[in-house]
């Protein structure tokens, strides 16, 4: 249905002019947290589940200690924990066999294909999927989407570029994303397919938050060949040197 609709999008010459934005969406999947596995959160819970039965074993040694009807009972309700406790531990075991074993070591019971990913909001995250969706700039017709596993964006530049390419029909597409997807592999294979790409490149200097300048605040005047900073003043080429280019501020 959706690639009929882009058809007639394209037949009657809404995609003349292709330009397109793409971004990725978490989409919750049936599996929950409680079922998807990963080396850290099997390791965690062994950790877990070790603490608690070493806690019920030191209250069962105190129980015995004690002669009544109440810790028997006790007693025996620890013993019946302890137990549970153990065949968790077993399953654990297994699981982290299979986790181990699997090519991102990631595991889901319910639904197989789902990964644990994070979101938007600081400490949380859902087990889903990163549904891709290309749109035309214009008139916003969505042109092309896939439904991926991956947790990020970083390698979906290429893919979800061509494949507007081709549902749109055009010999050349822009395609527009965010800072997600930068990736220089990415950026490069994106060469003579007819896919340009525009996308700003990854911040990886600390500068900003330790409350210094970075780059992005110094303007370039090519003509007269200086840098402006946030202050107004010059930034004027003295010399060139072996080991690089050296910058002076001059008042101008």
């Amino acid at each position: 249905m959706c690639a009929q609709f882009v058809a007639v999008c394209r037949e009657i010459g809404l995609l003349t002019k292709a330009s397109v934005a793409i971004d990725g969406s978490k989409f919750k999947a049936v599996n929950n947290r409680d079922k998807n596995f990963t080396v850290a959160k099997v390791a965690k819970r062994m950790e877990q589940i070790d603490a608690s039965i070493a806690r019920y074993l030191a209250t069962l040694d105190r129980a015995d200690r004690e002669e009544s009807d109440v810790t028997e009972a006790k007693a025996r309700r620890l013993k019946e924990k302890i137990a549970r406790l153990r065949r968790q531990m077993q399953f654990l075991k297994e699981m982290e066999r299979q986790v181990k074993a699997a090519p991102d070591q990631q595991v889901s019971l319910t639904d197989p294909d789902a990964r644990s990913m994070a979101t938007s909001g600081k400490g949380t995250g859902i087990v889903g999927y990163n549904v891709q969706t290309a749109v035309d700039t214009k008139y916003h017709l969505i042109v092309a989407h896939e439904v991926t596993n991956a947790g990020h964006d970083r390698t979906q530049l290429v893919p979800m570029g061509v494949s507007a390419l081709q549902a749109t029909g055009c010999k050349e597409i822009i395609v527009l994303a965010d800072r997600g997807y930068f990736n220089g592999d990415q950026v490069l294979a994106c060469e003579d397919t007819g896919v340009l790409p525009c996308i700003p490149k990854t911040l990886t200097s600390s500068s900003a938050k330790r409350g210094l300048f970075t780059l992005r605040d110094f303007f370039y005047d090519a003509a007269k060949d200086h840098y402006t900073c946030p202050a107004g003043q010059h930034l004027t080429r003295a010399a060139v040197r072996t080991a690089g280019t050296t910058w002076i501020n001059t008042v101008t």
